[in-house]
């Protein structure tokens, strides 16, 4: 069953926000190949979502060098980080 990892970062400005969200856009599906599935959400000028499935816990964890490391480049930026992790019980898409 897919797992997925949901992250709200909270930005401490709209140009931190903006350079993140391109950075993301560029480089996230490299920085995780076993990712089923990458979303970013901009929900504001501040705040952004990222959710990210992959098939199992064991392929999440592995992700988890690529994550620290993104996270660390940034972490001067964020006013917050919400991390969130669970079971995905549907993924329906057309």
């Amino acid at each position: 069953m897919s797992v997925a990892r949901i992250t709200t970062i909270n930005f401490k400005s709209k140009e931190a926000a903006d350079k993140s969200i391109g950075d993301y856009s560029s480089n996230a599906p490299t920085e995780f190949p076993e990712a089923e599935q990458l979303m970013q959400i901009h929900v504001n000028d501040t705040t952004v979502m990222a959710i990210s499935l992959y098939a199992d816990e064991d392929a999440m964890e592995r992700a988890t060098a690529a994550r620290s490391k993104r996270m660390g480049t940034n972490q001067d930026d964020f006013d917050s980080v919400d991390t969130k992790t669970g079971k995905v019980t549907l993924n329906h898409t057309k």
